[in-house]
C-alpha cells in the first residue's frame, strides 16, 4: 500500500495572534518573588497588546504598585517614573546582607543593644527632607553600558556617585527588640533599602529589607490595583472588552505635574511650535497643560523666563 501523500501546499500554519493597539494605564499589585518584567510579560500577554512597559522596577522581594503603560501611553511613561513614590517597609536589624535585602547573602550579623524610644527617633529624624545616597550595586543603573546589577552578581564593585533624594515623611508604625516597620514618603530615585541600611549604620548593629511593599505612585492612591490572578479571571470570564475597561487614561501619568492653564488660542500657538510667556506662578520645567475648557491638553516646559513651549501632545480621545 502506498503511503498517503500530503500535499504541502495545502497545509496551513494556525494564524497567529494579532497583538492589539491597547492604549492607558494599568496598576498591577506586583506579587513578591516575581520580577518586575516577569510581570510586564506576563500582563501584556494577558492583554495581547502590542506594546507596553513599566514604570520603575521592584526587587523581587517587593510587592506593590507597579503601573504599566500601554502603547501611546509609554511615552508619558518617564513623568512616573519622576513621580514621588509611597513605601511601606520592614526592617530586620543587626543584620546586613549582599544585596540589602534578605534575598541576599548574609554578610555580617551583629547583636541588637536595647534602643530607647527617643533615641530611635532622633535616628530616623536624621532621615527627614534631602539626603544624600549612594546608590546600591544590586541596582538597574548603568556603568559603561553594564547594569549595575550584573556587576555585582560578578563580585565587582564600581564606585557610585552620591545623589540628593526627599525624604517628604518617614513614620515608625511598629517595632520590637529587633525589627521596624516604616512608611516612608520619598522623591524619585530613592532606594529604601539604601535607606534602612543607613538608619542600621547610625544604630550601630546594621539593617537589612525584609518586607517592602510600594504601596503609591504619583497620585494613584484613589485607583484600584489588580493581581495577575484577578486580571486572569476577569479575562476568562468576561472577555478583553473587561480587561481594556480597568485601564485609565494616559493623561492620568501627567497628573503629579504642576498645571497651566491656556486658552484656545495660546493652544494654536504651541500647536505650531511657537513658545509664548505665561503669567501663571509655576516652576520651572515640565507641566501638565490644561484648556480653559478643562480637557487636558498634554505636556509642556517652562523656561526659567516663564516661556512655555509643547513637549508632548495627548489626543482628545485619551
Amino acid at each position: 500500500m502506498q503511503p498517503l501523500k500530503t500535499n504541502k501546499a495545502t497545509i496551513q500554519k494556525s494564524p497567529t495572534k494579532l497583538k492589539l493597539p491597547v492604549d492607558g494605564i494599568l496598576l498591577v499589585d506586583k506579587p513578591t518573588g516575581k520580577t518586575s518584567n516577569y510581570v510586564l510579560q506576563q500582563i501584556k500577554r494577558l492583554f495581547n497588546a502590542n506594546k507596553a512597559g513599566h514604570t520603575g522596577s521592584l526587587d523581587p522581594l517587593a510587592s506593590g504598585m507597579l503601573p504599566i503603560c500601554f502603547g501611546k501611553a509609554t511615552k508619558f511613561a518617564q513623568y512616573l517614573l519622576d513621580s514621588d513614590k509611597h513605601y511601606l517597609a520592614e526592617a530586620t536589624l543587626g543584620v546586613t546582607t549582599t544585596t540589602g535585602d534578605t534575598d541576599g547573602e548574609i554578610v555580617q550579623q551583629r547583636p541588637v543593644a536595647k534602643i530607647s524610644d527617643q533615641a530611635l527617633s532622633m535616628v530616623l529624624e536624621k532621615f527627614h527632607g534631602e539626603i544624600q545616597q549612594v546608590p546600591p550595586m544590586y541596582s538597574a543603573l548603568k556603568h559603561q553600558g553594564q547594569p549595575l546589577y550584573k556587576l555585582a552578581r560578578q563580585g565587582v564593585t564600581v564606585e557610585r556617585k552620591e545623589r540628593t533624594v526627599t525624604i517628604h515623611r518617614l513614620d515608625l508604625l511598629r517595632r520590637t527588640d529587633t525589627t521596624l516597620l516604616i512608611e516612608v514618603f520619598c522623591s524619585k530615585g530613592t532606594y529604601i533599602r539604601t535607606l534602612v541600611e543607613d538608619i542600621g549604620k547610625h544604630l550601630f548593629c546594621g539593617a537589612t529589607i525584609s518586607m517592602l511593599r510600594r504601596a503609591n505612585v504619583a497620585t494613584f492612591s484613589q485607583h484600584p490595583m489588580y493581581t495577575i490572578e484577578s486580571l486572569e479571571k476577569i479575562a476568562a470570564e468576561q472577555g478583553q472588552d473587561a480587561l481594556e475597561s480597568l485601564l485609565l487614561p494616559m493623561s492620568h501619568a501627567i497628573e503629579c505635574l504642576p498645571e497651566v492653564i491656556i486658552s484656545e488660542t495660546e493652544r494654536l500657538y504651541l500647536e505650531y511650535g511657537k513658545p509664548f510667556k505665561v503669567h501663571q506662578t509655576v516652576p520651572e520645567g515640565f507641566v501638565k497643560i490644561r484648556l480653559e475648557t478643562d480637557r487636558i491638553w498634554g505636556v509642556g516646559e517652562l523656561s526659567a523666563a516663564g516661556k512655555l513651549q509643547s513637549v508632548q501632545m495627548i489626543r482628545q480621545s485619551s
